[in-house]
């Protein structure tokens, strides 16, 4: 089986493509055993290329604890190069299958080489049903007590479930999204982002993620992050995120769509 490890902002994957459906029924296992960073590859998640019947290509994601993500907003950047790198998909707008719907990347190309990749990572939605959360109101500033602390929390959906929690990272330490994630108010449990907000076109983020645990980057936290802080009047409508693993930038039309720029590198290939 060949491989490519790629990271954005220091999210890393291991990318397969899987055209004919090899691997089908056996993601779980192999994202648990190839994600291990002592007996495996090492990466926060695998991600398979299959066909589409509805778009250019199809990407499956699988987080390291061998669960299922609809979506990842730095794993489909490292899609988008991965496809155009492999001449899977040798086009600089690339439409991509996910468990959330059909996205849109936009490559930017210096003599055929994928520099960054911009993404129409569609809309978001505050609806308890849908995100889904145990609450018939929306959890917009709820207070949450866990880890012997009261946060106040925010939660929507953007392509899986995201609570924001604002305050100093010095002060906070991701670790305590743990408890979050597992709340019950959250049945299918959460991605926790904090974040502080440095002025309004600048933002720092530190992602707990549902499945991984703490990452270097989130990228649909990333924008998550800043969709509700602009909700708060603390942020522009273009706003720079650094998180530990480097910067993204993210823009938030009227029409309340997404979109988020940054870097994918491709870090070495390999055979298992």
């Amino acid at each position: 089986m060949r491989f490519t490890k790629i990271h954005g902002t220091g999210n890393d994957f291991v990318l397969i493509t899987d055209l004919n459906n090899d691997f089908v029924g056996k993601e779980k296992d192999l994202a648990e055993k190839i994600c291990h960073r002592r007996f495996g590859v090492g990466a926060d998640g695998v991600i398979f290329v299959r066909n589409s019947s509805i778009a250019d290509t199809q990407m499956v994601i699988y987080n390291s604890d061998g669960s299922y993500a609809e979506m990842c907003g730095n794993g489909i950047r490292c899609f988008a190069k991965y496809v155009y790198d492999n001449k899977i998909v040798r086009k600089d707008e690339i439409t991509i299958e996910t468990g959330d719907g059909i996205k849109i990347a936009y490559l930017n190309l210096e003599n055929e080489k994928v520099t960054g990749v911009k993404i129409d990572m569609g809309t978001y939605t505050f609806e308890p049903s849908k995100i889904p959360v145990n609450s018939n109101d929306k959890v917009i500033d709820f207070e949450l007590k866990e880890n012997d602390k009261i946060y106040k929390v925010t939660t929507l959906l953007l392509g899986v479930p995201h609570t924001i929690i604002f305050g100093e990272l010095d002060n906070i330490d991701v670790n305590e999204g743990k408890a979050v994630e597992f709340n019950e108010l959250y049945p299918a449990r959460t991605n926790v982002n904090f974040c502080e907000v440095v002025h309004p076109g600048f933002v720092k983020v530190k992602t707990w993620e549902r499945g991984a645990g703490p990452t270097m980057a989130c990228g649909t936290g990333s924008c998550a992050a800043v969709v509700v802080a602009n909700m708060f009047g603390k942020t522009d409508n273009v706003v720079k995120v650094s998180v530990p693993g480097g910067e993204m930038i993210i823009e938030l039309t009227e029409d309340k769509r997404v979109f988020m720029t940054g870097p994918a590198v491709t870090v070495f290939e390999g055979e298992m």
